[in-house]
């Protein structure tokens, strides 16, 4: 059986994080950006079916969690994404998958002993 360990302490800005995550339209821009490097409102809005002004909030309210950042390229501002929140943010992740996968083992191995017991 795995050595025990310590619940995932949240990062002190996980929840923001994983509320931004959580909004369809703000998974498939950060795809895009993913997919496609640093690309202007105007070429995120391309074939969306969203409006500029709503892939600004959703690029905003990505922002605010770290997740995207800006830069001005002439008259455009183009987006791209923060690659070390996101490493953070899978880490955070993987740890709570960790804990699940030893809760798993303690409870196959509890089973398999119990088992055992009324057998004899």
């Amino acid at each position: 059986m795995s050595s025990k360990r310590s619940a995932a302490a949240p990062e002190p800005d996980a929840v923001p994080l994983f509320a931004a995550l959580g909004d369809a339209t703000r998974l498939r821009l950060l795809g895009r950006l993913s997919a496609g490097g640093p690309l202007s409102i105007t070429r995120l809005s391309e074939g969306t079916g969203v409006t500029r002004q709503a892939i600004t909030r959703h690029l905003h309210a990505l922002g605010d969690a770290g997740l995207v950042r800006h830069a001005r390229r002439g008259r455009e501002r183009v987006w791209d994404l923060n690659r070390k929140r996101l490493e953070r943010a899978k880490r955070y992740l993987d740890q709570i998958a960790a804990q699940w996968d030893d809760a798993a083992e303690r409870l196959r191995a509890f089973v398999e002993d119990t088992g055992k017991g009324e057998a004899r």
